[in-house]
């Protein structure tokens, strides 16, 4: 792994960033390499993933069928859209970050947006709907309703590790 310590961070300008690029062999995945940008005074965080061999634009498609699904590898890359039909979308942009997680680990960051929306929001409409929503995930992690994960990445380094993934090439 190499890490640079001591770096000037762009949100605060302290000389508290480390950088650190570790190259890693992820099963059914292939070599990438993990980018990661972490300052120890404002806390500011930004990773990536990229995978050393080019590949095409992509659709992951993942059915999530029971509780036993939680545990599937996800790797989505700084690049991927993200999309739950009937929960949401996460859509990449300039500060869309990579990671490896799993599945459940995706649902958990749909459920913190739902979160922090019903919070935010004063519209009893937003709250209901935020509710239902999050009793969506539940049953969903619990493996009581079925649904569907997509990763859309134009960059083609996204995975989830399945066998039951199926994956679709995508016009560039």
């Amino acid at each position: 792994m190499d890490k640079l310590e001591k770096q000037k961070c762009p949100i605060c300008s302290q000389n508290a960033l480390t950088l650190t690029e570790e190259e890693m062999d992820i099963p059914y995945f292939g070599k990438c390499f993990l980018f990661a940008m972490v300052c120890s005074n404002c806390q500011y965080h930004k990773s990536d993933v990229e995978a050393i061999e080019q590949k095409e634009p992509c659709r992951l498609t993942f059915e999530i069928n029971n509780e036993k699904d939680m545990k599937v590898r996800v790797v989505k890359s700084s690049e991927g859209n993200i999309k739950i039909p009937f929960v949401g979308e996460i859509e990449s942009g300039p500060s869309s970050e990579g990671y490896v997680t799993n599945v459940e680990g995706i649902l958990e960051k749909f459920k913190k947006i739902i979160e922090d929306e019903r919070d935010l929001s004063e519209d009893d409409d937003v709250k209901k709907k935020a509710k239902n929503l999050l009793k969506k995930i539940w049953k969903i992690t619990l493996g009581d309703e079925k649904a569907k994960l997509i990763i859309e990445d134009p960059s083609g380094n996204s995975a989830i590790i399945s066998d039951k993934t199926k994956v679709e090439k995508m016009k560039k």
